[in-house]
């Protein structure tokens, strides 16, 4: 029994390992590719949760008043609901990442990838080369089967906590501002999916500084396929 109880602890902790790449500045230290650092004069704007009907359309039209492009990670489930919207994220030029089917965390779920990699493909036309997990917590299986899938596991360096019911177009500019450094990626959301309702108003509020502040500090602005990840084989 003893032996039985060792051996299901040591496959609990297994799955469980890559859960440590949640904590920031440890993934920042040791995994950078995964943790979005890139070309120092470069930031990588990523969007999770997506599409939305609302929120995914005003994003949209507000990127293209500002000639930028960015890496979307979306959901299958909410690409399926509204396909309209993510074929549109991908005619206009961004790029498509997979989130997942559903937004779950995946330490209490099996990985579905593959479903979402085959939604999103056959619905936006493009096939997806990054993954971000739900929550930033992956899981062995859900490692694996990326890998399997050509899928490339990328977090973030700074995040606008935009999906609290407490955020404002304020709070999320100071939050991304705070962590803003050369070569980061910063994750913001296009959706209330799994988020306070209309929180995504915040994160619209808050676009327009976060992209001068980038510019005033120097930085190009644009998607992952742009950013010139640390460790990333050239193609």
């Amino acid at each position: 029994m003893k032996l039985l109880g060792t051996t299901a602890t040591a496959v609990a902790l297994a799955h469980a390992a890559p859960a440590v790449a949640a904590i920031g500045p440890l993934r920042r230290r040791l995994l950078p590719a995964t943790s979005g650092l890139g070309n120092r004069r470069h930031i990588a704007l990523t969007f999770d949760d997506g599409p939305h009907p609302d929120a995914t359309p005003q994003l949209l039209r507000l990127l293209d008043r500002f000639g930028v492009r960015a890496t979307f990670f979306l959901l299958g489930r909410m690409a399926e609901e509204h396909p309209g919207v993510a074929r549109s994220i991908a005619a206009a030029g961004h790029e498509i990442g997979v989130h997942g089917y559903e937004h779950r965390l995946l330490l209490k779920s099996r990985p579905d990838l593959a479903r979402a990699t085959a939604v999103l493909t056959a619905v936006t036309g493009q096939q997806p080369r990054w993954w971000r997990p739900p929550y930033g917590v992956a899981s062995t299986a859900a490692l694996l089967e990326a890998r399997r899938l050509g899928l490339r596991p990328v977090l973030w360096t700074c995040w606008g906590r935009d999906w609290t019911r407490r955020a404002t177009p304020d709070s999320v500019f100071r939050a991304v501002r705070r962590g803003l450094h050369g070569g980061g990626t910063i994750l913001l959301h296009d959706s209330d999916h799994a988020a306070a309702a209309g929180s995504f108003q915040a994160t619209l509020g808050a676009l327009p500084g976060i992209l001068a502040l980038c510019r005033a500090r120097g930085y190009t602005v644009g998607p992952l396929a742009d950013h010139g990840l640390l460790g990333e084989r050239t193609r």
